[in-house]
């Protein structure tokens, strides 16, 4: 079916104003479809959204999901809609299909796919892969969870380009034919368990980034994580690994203190890890995933180095915020789930006071105790997980909590001494607070300013 027959002049549903949503609307706009939007929010919380569906003419509700999204050939989900919500129901009921955005976008993409899914890394190691693309030389647009939507660059991308989309586990639940040229999957840690329920369920999902592919398409997974059975995974695609251990049977490896590549029967260096600027073990697992998956396409070595030494990570992860009356504060706000807070503590090399909290998502946060011991002074908790974030941590640690973010980063202001650190690493979604993790981010951002141009604690220890 072409993407004419598939799209033009046909009933489209779209659940979700928000970024996905908006972006899968004017895309099916542009290749002739009817579009129609539904959103459960009240229009006076859309009205930035609201302004761009009137502004190029396509129809919407608000406050509530009425059946007229019921008279559409098919629908488009945004990943923020749980699959429980009575209109996905209705529409299973009826027997009308329901796509991710991610699905829809692919349909007109036609440039190479280089598709990034895990539990912690998508992120920076997406990013880093655009990076690297650019340093060779390509056409290459970055987009998906990332922030910008694939079904907004889906068509701007040519045959000679590369499009290298973050891709959540929400995305890969309703996807049909979704075929990566390349798909990576860099870890699984139990992560969004209140809407998954099982690790297995989680880790089945993720498995889906391949399941279309073909024996021309690469299957790239962490050979060091042992939640990952890359022989059990069923795909037609070419099966590879990427390490930082073992350079047995992996593609990308460290020997030497060296990043090595083998392609084509042959190694190459890559770089001296002495020279990679973004620092830390887990961060050495995204440079050697992104190395082995630009690799697939024939990067050379060279544009790898390049961006390699020159990239400096990502804002809201790990990001250096700045220093106030001798005690640095650092915004991790990406850091969603527990097994990010734990990769973020052991980067820690001064005493930590832990902001944590948030929407919850099922996991337990009591892996932060052994890696935490020798690392927090306190916990300052916020959100709709404060309660079980003391009960799974309070007895290691001294906890408080606070009512806002804002109040927080006050609190744990006034408990650091010089030298400490006020890491914002938040192990849950932000979505009982904030609009999302870089909405959240922000807010950080702002309080650590606030405190500076406030003059607080004995006027930031006497100037």
């Amino acid at each position: 079916m072409t993407i004419e027959e598939r799209i033009r002049e046909r009933r489209i549903g779209v659940i979700g104003m928000a970024r996905s949503g908006l972006a899968a609307a004017r895309l099916a706009l542009r290749f002739g479809g009817k579009p129609f939007v539904t959103d459960s929010a009240r229009e006076e919380i859309l009205v930035e959204p609201i302004a761009a569906l009137r502004k190029v003419g396509i129809e919407y509700e608000a406050g509530g999901h009425t059946d007229r999204v019921l008279d559409s050939d098919y629908v488009i989900i945004s990943p923020g809609v749980p699959p429980t919500v009575p209109i996905v129901a209705k529409l299973r009921e009826r027997g009308i299909p329901i796509f991710s955005e991610l699905e829809f976008a692919s349909w007109v993409c036609k440039a190479p796919i280089v598709a990034v899914t895990g539990s912690n890394g998508k992120t920076t190691t997406t990013t880093l892969i655009g990076e690297i693309f650019a340093a060779a030389g390509w056409q290459v647009e970055v987009c998906g969870n990332i922030g910008r939507p694939f079904a907004e660059i889906a068509d701007r991308v040519g045959e000679n380009g590369v499009a290298v989309v973050e891709t959540s586990s929400f995305q890969l639940e309703t996807i049909a034919d979704f075929q990566p040229r390349v798909a990576l999957l860099l870890n699984v840690q139990p992560d969004h368990l209140d809407r998954h329920r099982t690790l297995e369920a989680y880790r089945a999902v993720k498995y889906r980034i391949c399941e279309n592919q073909q024996a021309p398409d690469c299957f790239i997974v962490n050979h060091d994580d042992p939640q990952i059975d890359l022989e059990s995974i069923p795909t037609s695609a070419t099966k590879q690994s990427f390490s930082i251990v073992a350079p047995n049977g992996a593609v990308t490896y460290i020997r030497n203190n060296t990043l090595g590549l083998r392609r084509n029967g042959s190694d190459e260096d890559v770089i001296a890890i002495d020279d990679i600027r973004i620092k830390g073990r887990h961060n050495l697992q995204n440079a050697s995933a992104a190395v082995a998956a630009t690799a697939a396409l024939g990067v050379p070595v060279e544009a790898m180095a390049e961006a390699l030494r020159s990239f400096a990570g990502v804002e809201h992860r790990l990001e250096p915020v700045e220093t106030v009356a001798g005690i640095k504060f650092v915004n991790d706000s990406k850091a969603t789930n527990v097994d990010s807070v734990v990769v973020a503590l052991q980067s820690m090399t001064t005493p930590v006071y832990l902001i944590a909290g948030g929407r919850d998502k099922g996991a337990p946060y009591t892996p932060i105790v052994e890696v935490g011991r020798s690392k927090i002074k306190g916990i300052l908790a916020i959100g709709e997980a404060r309660d079980k974030i003391f009960n799974d941590l309070g007895q290691a640690f001294p906890t408080q909590f606070a009512a806002t973010l804002e109040e927080a980063v006050m609190k744990a202001f006034e408990l650091a001494l010089p030298g400490e650190t006020v890491l914002l690493s938040p192990g849950c979604a932000s979505f009982d607070m904030f609009e999302n993790f870089e909405h959240r981010g922000r807010a950080f951002k702002a309080a650590v300013a606030a405190l500076r141009n406030g003059k607080k604690k004995n006027e930031t220890l006497q100037g």
